[in-house]
């Protein structure tokens, strides 16, 4: 019986070269009993061409950034106009396995009423694969979430809750729906996907850690904390406290704090005024 996908990607101009690995990527996966429906989220204030098979949605940024929240939205609606049986959301710069969508169906056949999580292998910048076939030598799973067995799937812990990333998870659309999607209160960079995470908590929502369902992120510049990300850490960490009573991304906003740039104020944290050549932004 085939089983009908749908592949969802917030995406940017500033990723292309990401996206138009994964769009090949995705095209040699094996899956001879799934079909897979593309949606591409565009997040850019222009929308640019897309190939024909792929369908795209355009939410344009806000005020305070892209919205990857509310594009995430956008393209699941428009997913489930085509009657598809499993949402798998991946961003741009990941690369699916060989397995994550078998492994994904999966899951989501023993657990429609859960969220699903595979691994994630962070590739480093000398690391640019170029066929599927390499992936499987650069696997790394990240080593603070849960490394099920390959065709096991493990059920996450209330604390392990905050460990939902939302750049490669996959649900039913029942469970989508019931769950209502990303909150589009946050803006830019981050919370958004903890405070998803949270909300499946207090609604009873499983969350099912999938054995051998490996996404590859690809390398891209960054930086540790995300010094170009500061306000927008600082507003959507805010916005999560508000809500669930505590500030998300606490390792970064440690830093932020180790570094002068962020301070305590008022049970939560501000950005201490200083000339932009008093710290080092990257």
């Amino acid at each position: 019986m085939t089983v009908r996908i749908a592949v969802i990607t917030p995406a940017s101009a500033d990723r292309l070269a990401h996206l138009h690995r994964q769009r090949r990527f995705l095209h040699e996966i094996p899956a001879p009993e799934v079909e897979v429906v593309r949606i591409e989220a565009w997040l850019d204030a222009e929308l640019p061409p897309a190939p024909p098979a792929v369908q795209t949605v355009h939410v344009p940024p806000g005020p305070h950034g892209m919205r990857v929240g509310a594009a995430r939205n956008a393209a699941a609606r428009a997913a489930m106009e085509h009657d598809v049986d499993l949402l798998v959301f991946l961003d741009v710069d990941c690369l699916p396995g060989s397995r994550l969508l078998e492994r994904y169906v999966d899951a989501a056949r023993a657990h429609p009423d859960d969220l699903l999580c595979g691994p994630v292998t962070y590739l480093e910048s000398v690391q640019r694969p170029t066929t599927l076939d390499d992936l499987d030598a650069l696997t790394r799973p990240h080593p603070v979430r849960p490394l099920p067995a390959d065709g096991t799937v493990v059920p996450a812990t209330d604390r392990e809750y905050d460990l939902f990333w939302s750049l490669s998870f996959a649900v039913t659309p029942a469970t989508w729906t019931r769950l209502g999607g990303f909150d589009e209160v946050y803006e830019g960079y981050g919370a958004e996907d903890t405070d998803l995470g949270r909300r499946a908590r207090s609604l009873g929502i499983g969350l099912q850690w999938v054995g051998g369902a490996h996404a590859y992120h690809q390398w891209h510049p960054a930086g540790s904390p995300p010094w170009r990300h500061l306000d927008d850490i600082l507003r959507n960490g805010a916005l999560f406290a508000d809500r669930w009573g505590e500030w998300p991304m606490g390792g970064w906003i440690d830093a932020f704090v180790d570094a002068g740039v962020v301070e305590a104020h008022d049970g939560g944290y501000r950005r201490v005024r200083q000339s932009p050549d008093q710290y080092s932004i990257s």
